[in-house]
């Protein structure tokens, strides 16, 4: 038989059929192989760091339009590849950070000591003591200045000078004066006190202990007196005889001091008359208030009395200045 029999036909067809189909997964084989070294390509090529050109993903959706790849999480190579840095991506609004709150301590300073102000020129200028016409060289002055020579009360200030102005030390306290009230031309007996500017004597009295003062201080004691006789030739001094003797000037013009307690309990000796110019005038005395006028003293309430006499120094030359306010610049 030309072509061979039905069995052999058979077989050799089905022998085609086999080397087809061999030829077939042969191919099959080689597109699987070069399908997993593209596969594995693409792996080592994506392992590094993914780089993204601005706008490939806004919103994710990338610059085609379509979806965007989900994210892959790769693991570290050995690969080292070499990239520019990634780009930074800002926003439309540009927000200015700002530095943390922090809440500083508010420190408390001390309120600086309060000092008093200093006089002025023109106060220091304005003030009694600076007008007077002369001072005399002294650092401390007491003015009584009243308002006319008729009156027996007088306004007395105590005044200090201090560095560059006179201060008040004591007052304005009321005086008392002669019951004749101001004179400038005193003479024994006629019940005014002296106008004028006047130091003090050297010892200050008193019938009751030093109220401490910075003078010398005398205690009266019973034969103690003030010669104001103008004939005696002791006149206008301080006198201590035996207690039970009977002075010559005690004739009723000189006065038993240690009788006078309400008072000489201390007083200064005003320096009018030092001279002891007979009938000008004697025992002008600063001495503590006896609850009206003088007869031709200066006095004041005991305990502004002491005040003022314990302030009084030697050393400061204090002077008393009295005089109606119209005069009393002129001493």
């Amino acid at each position: 038989m030309a072509h061979g029999s039905a069995p052999a036909r058979r077989r050799h067809r089905l022998g085609l059929d086999l080397a087809r189909r061999h030829r077939l997964a042969s191919g099959l084989s080689v597109v699987a192989v070069v399908s997993l070294i593209a596969t594995a390509s693409a792996f080592a090529l994506t392992s590094g760091p993914v780089h993204r050109t601005p706008g490939t993903n806004i919103g994710g959706v990338d610059a085609a339009g379509g979806a965007a790849a989900a994210p892959t999480t790769t693991s570290t190579t050995t690969t080292t590849t070499t990239t520019e840095p990634p780009p930074t991506t800002t926003s439309t609004t540009t927000r200015t950070a700002l530095p943390p709150t922090t809440t500083t301590p508010r420190q408390v300073v001390a309120a600086p000591p309060t000092v008093p102000p200093s006089p002025s020129t023109t106060t220091c200028a304005a003030v009694l003591p600076a007008r007077l016409a002369n001072r005399y060289g002294a650092g401390q002055i007491i003015t009584v200045e009243a308002s006319g020579y008729g009156v027996t009360s007088a306004t007395l200030i105590a005044w200090q000078w201090s560095g560059s102005c006179w201060t008040v030390v004591d007052g304005p306290w009321t005086a008392r004066l002669g019951y004749s009230g101001l004179s400038t031309d005193k003479h024994e007996g006629d019940g005014t006190t002296p106008a004028g500017a006047y130091g003090f004597q050297s010892t200050i009295y008193g019938n009751a202990q030093n109220p401490g003062v910075h003078y010398p201080y005398r205690r009266i004691v019973c034969g103690g007196w003030w010669d104001e006789d103008s004939s005696s030739p002791t006149y206008n001094t301080f006198q201590e005889v035996p207690c039970s003797e009977n002075p010559p000037f005690a004739n009723g013009a000189s006065e038993a001091l240690w009788t006078e307690t309400q008072a000489y309990p201390s007083f200064a000796v005003i320096n009018y008359n030092p001279g002891r110019v007979p009938g000008l005038g004697s025992a002008i005395f600063f001495h503590a208030d006896i609850g009206g006028p003088t007869a031709g003293c200066v006095s004041l309430p005991l305990g502004e009395l002491d005040s003022v006499l314990d302030w009084l120094q030697p050393a400061q030359n204090p002077i008393i200045v009295m005089g109606t306010t119209s005069a009393i610049t002129s001493y």
